[in-house]
């Protein structure tokens, strides 16, 4: 079918636990749409319980669980560009089928390729990111201020893996990664995009991350892992690194106790989310909303979405 000049799509955004997914399912139901996910680490199947990956039975949800961890080169990772080329086939699926897209998820860098687009880059070079991985991340972060301010200025730190890429970029393009990214990107077409974004308070927040921190080793972080270890996921795989997981990676090889992997998931996690809410609040267009995701589905039984909120879905 032919599709509109401007078709719906909701994008759901804020930092971790703040209670995106049930927003999203929430107006899916409301709109009669299908979930699309964009968190980087709940591709990976097999790897719930420290993604706190949800998966409602009420609709549809998509780009979940869609990478066999066993199968992967730790070599070749799956990117922010697989991620929008994956996802803008399945938007215009969905689309296709009159249903409205839902995104969801965690990772900033994937939402903006898919509704941004990326300029073309150069392809990994394995033995100039092998070599870069042996220095700490201070040192390849005052590398990249000197190759890019612009890039280094908006990457953390401590965020090596960025850091890496951005250098990557600049010297096998000649020029800063940040000129790159200004040139010949393609945003998504086709869809008038209302960005719905969660701002809890910081206290309320770093509370609920504490909570589900522990719940989640309560819960059988540890099983699951050594579950995955046992199917044949090699420990150097991408999702191993996430927080949480090489947490509970640590335990298993005997290197933490559980008590401090607990405590260190759920530092961690609070400066994650401090990183995110970082990323989203330069982000063009979101509609902020104080508050976790089932404040504004729900409350006491009655609808309590903003007449705002109402007014920008019934567009």
């Amino acid at each position: 079918m032919a599709l509109p000049l401007a078709y719906p799509l909701i994008a759901v955004i804020g930092p971790t636990a703040a209670g995106k997914s049930q927003l999203a399912v929430r107006l899916a139901l409301h709109r009669g749409g299908e979930i699309v996910n964009y968190d980087s680490m709940q591709v990976y199947r097999g790897f719930d319980i420290g993604t706190a990956k949800s998966i409602s039975q009420e609709v549809p949800h998509h780009l979940f669980d869609i990478l066999d961890p066993t199968a992967l080169d730790p070599k070749a990772i799956f990117n922010a560009g697989d991620y929008a080329r994956r996802a803008t086939a399945v938007l215009g699926e969905i689309a296709a089928r009159g249903k409205t897209p839902v995104l969801v998820g965690g990772t900033g860098l994937y939402l903006r390729a898919l509704l941004e687009g990326l300029a073309p880059a150069p392809q990994r070079n394995s033995d100039l990111r092998a070599r870069l991985a042996r220095r700490d991340a201070a040192y390849l972060h005052r590398v990249l201020t000197r190759l890019d301010a612009p890039s280094s200025s908006r990457i953390h730190l401590n965020d090596k893996p960025k850091t890496i890429r951005a250098i990557e970029v600049c010297l096998e393009a000649r020029r800063p990664m940040s000129h790159v990214w200004a040139e010949g990107r393609q945003g998504l077409q086709g869809f008038d995009v209302l960005k719905i974004g969660l701002n809890p308070t910081r206290a309320a927040l770093y509370a609920r991350i504490n909570e589900r921190s522990r719940v989640m080793f309560e819960n059988g972080l540890i099983e699951e892992v050594r579950g995955l270890l046992a199917a044949g996921v090699p420990e150097n795989a991408k999702p191993f690194e996430a927080v949480g997981y090489s947490e509970a990676l640590a335990v298993v090889r005997g290197e933490m106790t559980l008590e401090a992997a607990i405590d260190s998931t759920q530092r961690r996690t609070r400066h994650y989310a401090k990183r995110q809410m970082t990323w989203f609040r330069r982000e063009r267009g979101i509609q902020w909303f104080n508050g976790f995701g089932a404040d504004l589905a729900k409350g006491h039984g009655e609808e309590v979405l903003p007449a705002v909120l109402s007014a920008l879905l019934s567009r």
